[in-house]
């Protein structure tokens, strides 16, 4: 039965890879506006296009190094980590260029949709993030359910702290990716957006994004690069390792391969959601975009509560006793520890949301500060930084203190999978941002 439900996940990771390039393929179908919008769209692709041939020529020594030493000090089998870790490097090197291709094209897409209205915008708009969500779940759940099917089937390695231990590789590799997509990217839409608003609002007392200051191009790219495809790469990271630890903790701790592979169903069932959940993204002419992105990214999360559930009754074995340990693997356990995981992660989101929204009364006060100067304009925010991090730390403490109580360390790795569970549709909605914002600078 395990082998069976890695090959569905693998199945429904290809499958969520393939909705992602339709909805790629059909982004570039929509009309992309006039004359004007193409060049200021072309510019905006062919400096992402710049950064990130240059960010992957310098990775790319990066990875092949590590390849090298991993090959070099590695003996036996061991060896085969070297694999692991450069599939997983390319793979999310991958999800996040084809994330940023999508957002670079669907931005002016937007830009020209939103004349017939906010239904039109956010359709492309949306679907623009969407291929970077499904892009990320889809290749990372199936590169690693595929490494798995290779190492057991193909290999015959049966030794399950082995089998965890060269698929760690797996994760190391889209690390190594992601620290520099995640902070190349960042650093450069910082520094171009600050650029861009000291050039332009500050010396030359424009409006931000106006067209008269070069550096718009530059602040749009940096949107593509650090927002898109930076952040596309650290959150495959993030999701990828967070289903190898409870995988390793399945291994180390539980001693059982139906542990190991739990992880992975999981996550197979998390990206289903996704799917799902992005068809409720809907909204009319005088309705809010944002309440149509928390309907899709809450009717996701719920989804999973209910497919997961009769699925870990039908999988786990129920009162599993761990020797010379206090804890009693139950369905109840495991359930609750997701269950943890994801309203922390939803809980989390609300806050940010209010700490962020531009109708909340934080950023409220920090633009009425702003009224008598930059210095208690930044004192405004650094107040307002600190404060929206107090919560969602203290969320985090429940949430780990929960799934400790319900499945001990395995319901910690088990809690940050549920939080991670609905990536998909999460990061859909975080690659929305940037290509509307494309947009809204473009018009």
């Amino acid at each position: 039965m395990e082998t069976k439900l890695v090959w569905m996940a693998f199945a429904i990771g290809i499958v969520s890879f393939a909705i992602a390039l339709y909805k790629y393929s059909w982004i570039k179908k929509q009309d992309p506006g006039g004359e004007t919008l193409q060049s200021i769209g072309q510019f905006i692709s062919d400096g992402a296009m710049a950064f990130m041939k240059r960010e992957y020529k310098v990775m790319f020594f990066v990875v092949l190094a590590v390849v090298v030493l991993l090959s070099v000090f590695k003996e036996g089998h061991d060896k085969v980590i070297a694999v692991s870790f450069i599939t997983g490097a390319v793979l999310s090197g991958l999800a996040g260029l084809i994330g940023m291709k999508a957002a670079t094209k669907a931005n002016m897409r937007t830009a020209h949709g939103a004349k017939e209205g906010i239904v039109r915008a956010l359709h492309i708009a949306f679907t623009g993030g969407s291929v970077m969500g499904l892009t990320v779940v889809g290749l990372a759940l199936s590169g690693l359910a595929l490494l798995t099917i290779i190492y057991t089937k193909v290999f015959g390695i049966s030794d399950l702290d082995f089998i965890v231990e060269i698929i760690s590789g797996y994760s190391l590799g889209a690390s190594s990716v992601a620290l520099f997509a995640r902070v190349g990217g960042g650093i450069f839409t910082k520094a171009a957006d600050v650029g861009a608003d000291l050039v332009g609002k500050v010396e030359a007392g424009i409006p931000e994004d106006d067209p008269r200051n070069p550096a718009t191009i530059a602040d749009n790219v940096g949107d593509n690069v650090g927002d898109v495809a930076g952040l596309g790469s650290d959150l495959c990271e993030s999701y990828i390792a967070s289903i190898i630890g409870s995988m390793v903790l399945g291994a180390e701790l539980v001693h059982d391969y139906r542990f190991v592979v739990l992880p992975i169903a999981i996550g197979a069932i998390g990206v289903l959601c996704s799917i799902i959940g992005t068809l409720f993204v809907k909204t009319k002419e005088d309705g809010n975009p944002q309440v149509a992105l928390n309907l899709g990214t809450m009717g996701a999360s719920g989804l999973m509560l209910v497919l997961v559930y009769p699925f870990l009754k039908m999988y786990v074995p129920s009162g599993l006793a761990i020797p010379d340990s206090d804890v009693v693997y139950s369905v109840n356990g495991i359930f609750f520890a997701i269950i943890s995981g994801l309203i922390g992660g939803i809980l989390i989101g609300i806050i940010t949301e209010y700490y962020t929204a531009d109708n909340r009364k934080p950023v409220k006060m920090i633009a009425q500060q702003s009224m008598t100067g930059p210095a208690t304009n930044i004192i405004a925010g650094i107040q307002v930084g600190m404060m929206a991090t107090g919560l969602p730390v203290i969320i985090l403490i429940f949430a780990i203190m929960g799934a400790y109580h319900f499945a001990g360390l395995y319901g910690i790795a088990i809690a940050a999978l549920g939080m991670l569970g609905t990536t998909g549709i999460q990061l859909a909605v975080d690659a929305y941002g940037p290509i509307a914002d494309n947009a809204g600078g473009a018009c």
